[in-house]
């Protein structure tokens, strides 16, 4: 399959997806409370046979489903995305009997997924996670600390938690662990977000978990971790291209209209020659967006290096387009309510969740010299 170009069939069904966005998932996110979870929406997603398609598809269907949900309802892409980012380890790495017990529930919206990696002093770092699973018996932990900035949290059903099992390990001292949310010990507080979505804080007092919660092996977590980022990046970077085209059309439309100077907003140079530039890399994140999610569906060596390019570069598009657009509408961009106040809100967070773009940079960096012998 090409990186550049999709084929009638994707194009259709990115269409469609759009439109059930607008007609079916729209109205359940505006009924949402702001910063919890919205169990309707979720299971309208599973209804669709949206979360399924988590499972079943690959990297690049699922830039196609956040692409087009965040061009028409951030809010649905954001749920769907958090269903595939709490439930892939379980899905990839957990027992058979794990997957039996939780996947279903995720792939029918019913049951509510989380990813709980980050901790007050460990964001980008993941490396330095404190988290400390302490040896409980033979074959036991118990869990006790601190994450921070978990999307879904408190209310999700489960967790998957990292935690040092070994300390001063490093990376290698990590382990996955699937926490349900009804374990002793474990309580949450929701937190205040620029962009209200679902997320928290989650305290572990001596949270009991056992081998049969391992996800994968004690000491092997940051390969979980790992293995999940490197599938979701590249469509973090597909749901800031759905933002950042919704934007600029937002924007066409709006110069086209515009009656400003004497004629229209688009007829000034200054102003068509901006819109050009939001589109020229609209598309060229895209176009990166789709090789990266295409190289990881192919088992390409590089995964690493172009996820955290198309990561980077379609969330610092994003940011630009959707604040270009905000200039050339003027202060009704700015009115509570308009698409992109809502869009301008949005967009800031991809920058920084799952390796801010600072992270991403020294991954490539990292990635260019690997093959440099020192001198």
């Amino acid at each position: 399959m090409t990186a550049f170009s999709l084929d009638p069939a994707q194009l259709a069904w990115r269409a469609e997806l759009r439109t059930l966005a607008e007609q079916r998932l729209c109205p359940l996110a505006e009924k949402g409370e702001p910063g919890r979870v919205n169990r309707a929406l979720v299971t309208e997603l599973g209804r669709l046979g949206l979360l399924d398609r988590l499972f079943t598809s690959g990297a690049l269907d699922l830039c196609l489903m956040r692409e087009s949900l965040a061009y028409a309802c951030t809010e649905a892409e954001t749920a769907l995305a958090l269903q595939g980012l709490g439930a892939h380890p379980v899905h990839a790495y957990g027992t058979p009997a794990q997957r039996a017990r939780w996947l279903p529930g995720v792939r029918a919206g019913t049951t509510v997924a989380a990813f709980a990696l980050t901790e007050p002093d460990a964001g980008s770092d993941a490396a330095a996670l404190s988290l400390a699973a302490e040896p409980d018996g033979p074959s036991g932990w118990r869990l006790t600390g601190e994450k921070c900035w978990i999307s879904n949290a408190p209310e999700a059903d489960f967790y998957t938690v990292f935690a040092r099992t070994t300390p001063g390990a490093g990376a290698r001292g990590v382990t996955a662990f699937l926490v349900p949310a009804d374990r002793p010990g474990l309580t949450g507080t929701p937190l205040d977000m620029l962009s209200p979505h679902p997320i928290g804080t989650l305290a572990f007092d001596a949270v009991p978990v056992t081998g049969d919660d391992l996800l994968g092996q004690a000491d092997r977590g940051f390969r979980v971790a790992m293995g999940t980022l490197n599938l979701f990046r590249p469509s973090v970077g597909a749901f800031a291209v759905g933002m950042a085209q919704a934007a600029l059309d937002a924007t066409i439309a709006h110069t086209a209209a515009r009656d400003a100077f004497g004629g229209r907003l688009k007829d000034l140079q200054a102003v068509s020659h901006q819109v050009a530039e939001m589109a020229l890399r609209t598309e060229a994140a895209r176009l990166m967006v789709h090789a990266a999610a295409t190289a990881y569906d192919e088992g390409a060596p590089d995964v690493p290096k172009r996820a955290a390019m198309a990561k980077l570069l379609a969330t610092e598009t994003a940011q630009y387009v959707v604040d270009a657009a905000v200039q050339l509408h003027g202060a009704r961009a700015l009115r509570r309510g308009h698409l992109l106040e809502h869009l301008y809100r949005e967009v800031r967070a991809p920058r920084i969740y799952e390796g801010a773009s600072e992270v991403q940079r020294g991954i490539i960096a990292k990635e260019l010299y690997a093959t440099v012998e020192a001198p």
